[in-house]
């Protein structure tokens, strides 16, 4: 199953923290799953090192490329038609990089493995906790 990863359960799987759910970090590591990086994480990992934030991801950051590919994950591009869903989505969340996840993640068909569950209004497919919500 191709799954794509929220930014920050990037962060949290390349640091190793504990704060990734047992079924998140489950499905990132089962060899039969696809985790799929955004270009949309890449892009806000890039303006948060820019601006100073996140220091412990400074490695991911200069390195990104790199060490997308050590951990084994898919990239997934940003296309027309991802953009002008995430706009059509514009005034039902504020956060530019979600809507580009919440946008590819419905035009591809895709579980989106995040803790927030503000995605769920959207009728994405999440996976979290337990199981992947219902679309």
């Amino acid at each position: 199953m191709r799954l794509l990863l929220d930014t920050q359960v990037w962060f949290w799987w390349m640091m190793g923290s504990p704060r990734l759910a047992p079924a998140a970090r489950a499905a990132i590591a089962d060899a039969g799953n696809d985790p799929l990086i955004s270009a949309a994480s890449v892009l806000e990992l890039m303006g948060k090192r820019r601006i100073g934030i996140l220091p412990a991801m400074q490695r991911l950051a200069d390195h990104v490329e790199e060490e997308i590919d050590l951990a084994g994950f898919g990239r997934l591009p940003i296309t027309t038609a991802h953009a002008v869903r995430a706009e059509t989505i514009a005034e039902g969340h504020p956060d530019p990089f979600d809507r580009l996840l919440i946008a590819q993640a419905l035009i591809e068909d895709i579980a989106l493995i995040s803790n927030d569950t503000s995605f769920d209004r959207f009728g994405v497919r999440r996976l979290w906790e337990r199981a992947i919500s219902p679309a």
